[in-house]
Parts: structure tokens; C-alpha cells; sequence
């Protein structure tokens, strides 16, 4: 018999392991955030070690978790259903022992936070965060030691075309996927969807930073010339152990694409792209995938409560390679 590691409080809505897979945070119906932890290091369980709220940040129950990565301490960005986005920081210190407070609550206008990702930038930490008014904003962070320092680095709407700006966008959700290859290696770049009523946007285009002219530049779009307005669910960047291309997976209602990004641009800055597989299986829309860490399995699941596996053969071509269903 299974043997359960943890056991999530009641109202759990979201949540998220650190990279090192040693805490887990969980954000509640509530608007709360629970921390887990392993207290016995020879032991796989886990127990809710904090538990903590703010309420001037949220109201509502937190939608979305995600951990700053580790060398920046213990930090999570949360998203809560009102459209907030904050950054909670542990502090340990000797007189109160560890506690977490909360750092920054980023300002968001009358648009409402839909997704939010952590990447590396060539001198600094990022911050991206898609709105429901179709923006993208890009955060900097200025300080390393310190948080609570962040700078709006740049904003822009998700077109190839630069110079088109939409008014009265209304997306119901984004999804954003940072480039897990560490910035030695290449340029800071993202991938990134919307499920909107402009179709334009919705598409998923891969933006990177131009170290020459300082700017975010589209350099792809992941969709063929029939699909360029299907309205994008989730994306997910696939980490690279060797291979001379990039793997991206976009979930639309058509299905998984899975995507192959060249990094050498044509005469127009253009990274070419080529879909190597559609996907099908999950009987309605997707809401996450996740890919191993090397790459070579992803990880997906959607409104039909099912967890499916997939992978390529030796061959390329991609198959379902297991099915994780709820006991009936």
C-alpha cells in the first residue's frame, strides 16, 4: 500500500516544491500560506511548520505559489484570486527564529496579476508577471541582499509587432515558462501565452534580452499559421542537457504541441521553430505541465483530473508513456 508523505490543510488551492524538493509551500482558500517541512532528515514526511497570512496583501484565496530560486534565501511570489502579487521572505534571526514576512506587494493598477515566473538575468534576478489587461512587466532586482528592491525593467504587450497595441483586452489566464538554462550559457529569454478575447496575443512567442539595444524582442512564435489565435492554457520550457535545440510545450484546446527552437536567427533576428508533435488525450483544457529534469518526460494535467507522462522514442516520435488516475 502508498504510503502518503504529507497531508495538505484543508482549503489547499495551490502549491509548489522548492528546487531542492525539501519544502513544499502551499497557498490556501483562505489567502493563508502553509510551509512544510522534513524535520527528521532521515524521513520522508513532512509537517506544516509555518503557517501565516497578510491580510493588507490579500483577499481571497492564493491561486498561485512559486519559489525565488535558492540563492536568494527562502523566498515565494503569490498570487492571490483578487489579482495581488507579493513576495514573502523567511527571516531568521535570534530573538523570534525563524519567521516570514512579507517583503513586497508589487503594484498592479486596475489589471489583475494572471501568472508570474522567477529567471535569471545577466547581472541580476527577474521578475515576470502577466496581466489581465494583456501586459507583460518585467522586474529587476536591484539589491541581491535586500527583497524589497525591485525596478520595472520593461513592459509591453505579447505581438510580433512591436508597434500594434490592443485596448480593451480581457484574458481569463497566461502562462509563462523561463528559460531553465543559466544566463552563461545564452541570453535571459521566456516563452509566454494568453487565453484572451484578442487573438493576437494569445499565440506563444518566445521574447529574449537584447544586450545591444537593452530591450525585450519577440524572437519566435510557437504556432502555425492556422493556429496563431488559439487561445494558449499553459507552456512549459523544457531544461537542455545537451541537445542543439530547445523543447517548449504549448497546451491550446487542440491540444500538447511540442515545440523545437533553433538558437541560430535568420536575417531578421527570428529563431526558427518546428512542431514536432500534437498531442491528445486530456478530455478538456490543461492546466500545468512540467518537464523532468533532464528534459525528457513531461508531465501533464488538466480539468479531467488525470496526470499523463509523456515522451519521445528513439525515433522522435512522442507517445503517452503512463496515466496517474484518482481511485474511482
Amino acid at each position: 500500500m502508498d504510503k502518503s508523505i504529507l497531508v495538505l490543510d484543508k482549503g489547499t488551492r495551490c502549491t509548489a516544491w522548492n528546487y531542492s524538493g525539501e519544502r513544499l509551500v502551499a497557498g490556501l482558500i483562505d489567502g493563508s500560506l502553509a510551509i512544510y517541512d522534513s524535520t527528521d532528515p532521515a524521513s520522508s514526511n513532512f509537517t506544516c511548520t509555518h503557517r501565516f497570512k497578510g491580510l493588507e496583501a490579500h483577499n481571497g484565496s492564493i491561486v498561485k505559489v512559486v519559489w525565488a530560486p535558492p540563492e536568494y534565501g527562502d523566498a515565494v511570489a503569490c498570487i492571490s484570486e483578487d489579482g495581488n502579487l507579493s513576495l514573502w521572505e523567511e527571516i531568521v534571526d535570534d530573538t523570534e527564529g525563524p519567521h516570514w514576512k512579507m517583503c513586497k506587494c508589487f503594484d498592479r493598477n486596475t489589471s489583475q496579476v494572471l501568472d508570474v515566473q522567477f529567471g535569471y538575468g545577466q547581472t541580476s534576478l527577474k521578475l515576470v508577471a502577466a496581466y489581465s489587461d494583456g501586459r507583460v512587466k518585467i522586474h529587476e532586482l536591484l539589491d541581491t541582499l535586500e527583497l524589497e528592491k525591485w525596478q520595472l525593467q520593461a513592459e509591453f504587450q505579447n505581438v510580433i509587432d512591436l508597434v500594434s497595441k490592443f485596448g480593451n483586452v480581457s484574458c481569463i489566464s497566461a502562462s509563462i515558462s523561463w528559460n531553465p538554462e543559466r544566463i552563461e550559457v545564452r541570453q535571459s529569454s521566456f516563452v509566454l501565452g494568453f487565453n484572451s478575447n484578442t487573438p493576437s496575443l494569445n499565440s506563444a512567442k518566445v521574447w529574449e534580452f537584447d544586450l545591444d539595444h537593452q530591450r525585450w524582442l519577440p524572437v519566435a512564435e510557437l504556432s502555425l499559421p492556422e493556429d496563431k489565435g488559439d487561445q494558449v492554457s499553459s507552456v512549459a520550457w523544457a531544461p537542455n542537457i545537451g541537445r542543439p535545440y530547445e523543447l517548449i510545450a504549448v497546451a491550446t484546446q487542440k491540444g500538447i504541441s511540442i515545440w523545437q527552437l533553433r538558437s541560430n536567427p535568420d536575417h531578421d533576428g527570428r529563431l526558427s521553430v518546428h512542431r514536432v508533435a500534437l498531442l491528445s488525450g486530456h478530455e478538456n483544457e490543461v492546466w500545468e505541465m512540467e518537464w523532468d529534469m533532464s528534459g525528457m518526460t513531461l508531465a501533464t494535467t488538466g480539468s479531467d483530473g488525470v496526470v499523463r507522462l509523456w515522451q519521445s522514442n528513439l525515433n522522435g516520435a512522442w507517445h503517452e508513456q503512463a496515466v496517474l488516475a484518482p481511485p474511482s
